[in-house]
C-alpha cells in the first residue's frame, strides 16, 4: 500500500516520525520508526534515513506500507468460545487449560493459534506481522474473559488502557475466587510489591523490592463446614495492577490461598479433608485454582463506546459452587 502525504501547518516542527503518525493512525509509532529504517519513506523521491528529523509546512512524503508477513505460530482449527467480534477487536471465553501465547513448553494449541485460524485476514497486522494483538493473558488454568486486538490501532489502544488498569480510565476487570477461610471484613484491599521468588523463579512472591501490585476484593458468600465453622467463600477480586499470579499470590498472602492452587495454597489436603464427600470430589476433579475472570469492559479503540462481558462460572466451578452450598 503506498500513501502520500503532505504536511500541514499543525505539523510545523514536529518530528518525521510523530508527523506520519498523525496522518496514519492505524499504524503504531514502533512500525512508522521501522518502516522508515527499511527505506519505505521518502520525500520528494528519496529515502529518509530517520524519524527525528523536523518537518516543515507543505512537505510531500510517500510512505510504502508492505502487506503483513504472516505469523510464525501455525494456524489452528480449535474451537473457541467467542463473546464478541467485529473489525477492531475479539473477545473470548477462554477455558481453563487453554494457553495464551505459543512458548517453548507450549509450542502449539494455544489462543493465538486458535485465533490466527478463525481471524484469518481479518488481521491486518500488529507491528507488520499479520497476528492477533495479545494485550493482556490469564494463566493457563484460569478461565474466562479475554480480549485481543485484531490491528494495530485497536492494539495500541488497548493496551494503553490495560496499561492504566482503570485507575483514570474505563477499563473493567473482576474475578471470581474461590478462597480457603472466611475474610472477617466484607471487603478490603492487599497493597503488596510482587517480584520473583528468590528461590523457586517460577513462582512469584511479595518482596520489599518487587513491583508495586493491588488487588481489591469483596466477599460475596462464606461457606462453613458441617459443624459450621467458617470453611471457604467466594470473593470478587479487581485489579488495579496486573501482576503475573496477582490475585493467587496476594489471597494466599493475608492468609486466603485458593481453592486448588497447587503452588501457593500450602495444606490443601488438610483443608480439603472438612470439605464434605461432593465438595471434596469436585475440587479434586477440578486440578486447577477456583479462579475465573468473570466480567470485562473497556472503551471500543474504534469507536469510543464502552463495553462490558460477563462470563458465568464455567460449569467445573458451577459445580464446585453447588456443592459448597448443599454442605455448608
Amino acid at each position: 500500500m503506498r500513501v502520500d502525504i503532505t504536511a500541514g501547518p499543525e505539523d510545523e516542527g514536529l518530528r518525521l516520525d510523530r508527523v506520519l503518525a498523525r496522518h496514519l493512525p492505524d499504524l503504531s509509532r514502533t512500525r512508522l520508526q521501522a518502516l522508515i529504517a527499511d527505506g519505505r519513506v521518502s520525500r520528494d523521491g528519496r529515502p529518509l534515513s530517520g524519524g527525528s528529523a523536523k518537518v516543515s509546512t507543505g512537505a510531500r512524503f510517500t510512505v510504502e506500507v508492505p502487506p503483513a508477513e504472516p505469523a510464525e505460530p501455525v494456524a489452528q482449527d480449535i474451537p473457541l468460545v467467542i463473546v464478541h467480534e467485529d473489525e477492531d477487536l475479539i473477545v473470548i471465553d477462554k477455558p481453563a487449560g487453554m494457553v495464551v501465547h505459543p512458548a517453548p513448553g507450549n509450542p502449539d494449541s494455544t489462543l493465538v493459534n486458535a485465533l490466527l485460524h478463525h481471524c484469518g485476514a481479518s488481521l491486518s497486522g500488529i507491528g507488520g506481522v499479520r497476528r492477533p494483538g495479545i494485550v493482556h493473558r490469564l494463566d493457563k488454568d484460569t478461565s474466562g474473559l479475554l480480549v485481543v486486538a485484531k490491528n494495530d490501532r485497536a492494539h495500541q489502544a488497548l493496551a494503553a488502557q490495560f496499561a492504566d488498569h482503570g485507575r483514570t480510565g474505563p477499563l473493567e476487570r473482576a474475578y471470581l475466587a474461590f478462597v480457603w477461610g472466611t475474610p472477617e471484613l466484607p471487603s478490603g484491599t492487599v497493597d503488596a510489591p510482587l517480584g520473583r521468588h528468590p528461590v523457586a523463579r517460577e513462582r512469584i512472591a511479595v518482596r520489599a523490592s518487587g513491583r508495586f501490585a493491588i488487588t481489591h476484593w469483596t466477599r460475596l458468600e462464606s461457606f462453613d463446614d458441617r459443624e459450621g465453622r467458617p470453611l471457604a467463600a467466594l470473593v470478587e477480586c479487581r485489579l488495579e495492577t496486573g501482576r503475573t499470579h496477582q490475585i493467587r499470590v496476594h489471597m494466599a498472602h493475608i492468609g486466603h490461598a485458593l481453592l486448588g492452587d497447587a503452588v501457593y495454597g500450602g495444606g490443601q489436603r488438610t483443608k480439603a479433608n472438612r470439605l464434605g464427600l461432593v465438595a471434596r470430589e469436585q475440587l479434586e476433579s477440578l486440578g486447577r485454582q477456583a479462579l475465573h475472570a468473570a466480567r470485562l469492559g473497556f472503551e471500543h479503540p474504534r469507536t469510543g463506546a464502552f463495553l462490558s462481558f460477563e462470563s458465568p462460572l464455567p460449569a467445573e466451578l458451577a459445580a464446585l459452587h453447588a456443592a459448597l452450598i448443599s454442605e455448608g
